[in-house]
């Protein structure tokens, strides 16, 4: 396996494994390889360092600990979007999601887009029922 720094056309980079040298090169050729950001098929190898084994005779220096990198704004920003359309456009409420869910998908509520909280027990017994509900990707606001 051999791990390759790339970056976009756009100027994502990212990283990517593949089983040789040659399999890279096979899958860039035929446009298999695409951006993990932005999905540009514009792709290019970044300029990286060569992992060099340890001598032998040498004891490896301590590994440093891995620090997650910060999202990139622009994901923030699409987030924000996404959190500030779904707010628009549905209502909050609240602790009665599964309820209200259920209502509207037994024809007992009026349907219309809500959003709110449920456990993960309330949840899944809306899937297991069929209700379509999808998790959304950020916390409710404290204040709601």
């Amino acid at each position: 396996m051999i791990r390759y720094d790339l970056r976009c056309a756009e100027g994502h980079a990212f990283e990517a494994w593949f089983g040789s040298a040659a399999a890279y090169d096979e899958q860039a050729a035929r446009g298999l390889v695409s951006c993990a950001l932005c999905g540009s098929p514009k792709v290019e190898k970044a300029l990286m360092a060569p992992g060099v084994p340890v001598k032998g005779n040498k004891r490896a220096a301590p590994a440093e600990p891995m620090l997650s990198a910060p999202a990139p704004a622009e994901i923030v920003e699409k987030l924000a979007a996404l959190r500030r359309e779904i707010e628009a456009k549905s209502a909050w409420v609240g602790r009665r999601f599964a309820t209200e869910a259920r209502a509207m998908h037994l024809g007992e509520a009026e349907a219309r887009p809500i959003h709110g909280e449920a456990t993960a027990e309330e949840a899944k017994a809306l899937i297991e029922e069929g209700v379509p509900v999808a998790p959304l990707p950020f916390l409710p606001r404290r204040d709601d």
